[in-house]
């Protein structure tokens, strides 16, 4: 089930918030949660809900283990028994293909690669786990003797298949403590509309483009124009999708009485490819920030390789194809190069000159993410920088540049900060215009059509993907 489908949105939500208000207790609040979470996953698979309680169940008794212990080191057993056995089937389940075309290459070898469907999000709960028992090693956090608490904070349904990866020291104490108020319900329905609006109504439509201009048949026959404009369509796609899932799960966990942290701030603005990924997939970066780079040692101790291996994991993590490895790796150069270059000079750069490069950078790199056939990625390549005999636009791309120059440019507009500075700068009036009646009906009524044209587009439309199988 995702949150973009009519069934979540009329039938499972209203349910799970009538049932959880309702509640006279945090314990049958929580009961009422991990049914509704459980079902939730199960809804397109119910097999692997099963490997979610396995490898939960595994996690939370290592940790018990681990507390009875005395010793660092004889810790370190039960911590690396939990990471074996996390990582174990997420290798087995995501990785096993990838890892036997790596072997086919070798000469004589035809192994057979098995057929295993991903189970959804098991990227995001194997990390969200990993925090717990990390962190408990590390003395942080004290060991949770609930399992029933446990698995919720693991398959809590608002940031269960598309994040944010949320630490267990970050919700620890609202497993068994927190309040739902008016305000919170408030605004989390807000935040989560805003969310969907970004989904339903801005990233499915670039979505379209992206399959019309990048997928077309006649593919290798396109422009430059019309492939620029497929691989603009993608970032616009990927970032409204991802972020827009970001914020209907902070705003779904607000209406439950829990609290995320931000996982995206604004990262087209951004001037450099550092300060991008500073501001995109947060709960990502800070993830293999803390619990691979830093326990590696960091800036101190072969940064170097330190950095080669964190942006290794992280295009892996994205997907079981050469395509993501090469896509991490590329960041890796990039990263390294800006760092050596361009960040001690970046003073002297005007800001327009670095957005420019951070956003040739990105829509490169997109282009690398997208075509996990490299076959596929030379071809579009060969169409943006060689035009050949179409030359930089045709009749086909000048009308599809006509069709989407409104959205394209009301898709930038949204993917910045300037609505958020315009109600800062407006602070006062616009709270003073909430408190009257006047200003509730005005904002009920806004997102009464926030709903009604996601539910609109939802009927109208099929084309509703989701781009996180792969993790």
């Amino acid at each position: 089930m995702v949150f973009s489908s009519l069934i979540f949105l009329y039938a499972f939500l209203p349910l799970c918030l009538i049932l959880v208000w309702l509640s006279p207790s945090i314990k049958a609040q929580n009961a009422i949660l991990l049914v509704f979470s459980l079902f939730f996953y199960a809804w397109g698979e119910p097999v692997y809900v099963i490997l979610l309680i396995i490898v939960t169940l595994f996690i939370w008794w290592c940790g018990l283990m681990m507390e009875k212990t005395k010793g660092k080191e004889n810790k370190r057993v039960w911590l690396i028994l939990a990471l074996e056995a996390s990582l174990a089937s997420l290798i087995a389940f995501k990785y096993t293909g990838f890892i036997v075309e790596i072997i086919n290459v070798i000469p004589g070898l035809n192994i057979k690669a098995p057929q295993i469907s991903l189970p959804i999000g098991i990227s995001f709960y194997t990390f969200q786990a990993l925090t717990y028992i990390i962190d408990l090693y590390r003395g942080e956090i004290k060991v949770q003797r609930s399992y029933a608490k446990f698995i919720l904070y693991v398959s809590l349904f608002p940031q269960l298949i598309a994040g944010p990866i949320v630490r267990y020291s970050d919700v620890e104490s609202m497993l068994g403590r927190r309040s739902i108020t008016a305000e919170g319900v408030a605004s989390g329905i807000g935040r989560f509309l805003v969310g969907l609006s970004k989904k339903v109504l801005i990233a499915n439509y670039a979505g379209e483009i992206v399959s019309y201009c990048l997928e077309s048949d006649h593919f290798s026959q396109i422009s430059s124009a019309t492939a620029i404009l497929g691989i603009i369509a993608f970032g616009i796609q990927i970032y409204f999708d991802f972020s827009g899932y970001s914020d209907m799960a902070i705003g779904l966990g607000k209406m439950f009485g829990f609290y995320f942290l931000e996982n995206f701030n604004y990262p087209y603005i951004a001037t450099t490819v550092t300060e991008f990924w500073r501001r995109w997939h947060m709960s990502l970066s800070t993830f293999f920030r803390d619990y691979v780079y830093i326990p590696l040692g960091g800036n101190k101790k072969h940064r170097l390789r330190n950095t080669f291996i964190v942006w290794f994991l992280t295009g892996l993590w994205h997907g079981a194809n050469i395509n993501f490895v090469l896509w991490g790796l590329y960041y890796f150069v990039l990263l390294t190069f800006e760092r050596w270059l361009i960040l001690p000079r970046i003073n002297r750069i005007p800001r327009i000159v670095g957005l420019l490069m951070t956003h040739f950078a990105t829509l490169f790199g997109w282009g690398l993410f997208y075509f996990t056939d490299l076959g596929r990625f030379g071809v579009f390549l060969g169409r943006v920088f060689a035009p050949g005999l179409t030359g930089f636009i045709d009749f086909e791309g000048s009308i599809l540049w006509k069709q989407h120059i409104v959205f394209l440019i009301i898709a930038a507009i949204a993917s910045t900060p300037i609505l958020q500075s315009f109600k800062l700068r407006y602070k006062r009036q616009l709270m003073s215009l909430e408190q009257t009646s006047g200003g509730g009906i005005l904002q009920i009524a806004g997102m009464t059509v926030l709903l009604l044209s996601c539910t609109a587009s939802l009927v109208a439309s099929s084309y509703n993907p989701f781009l996180y199988f792969r993790f």
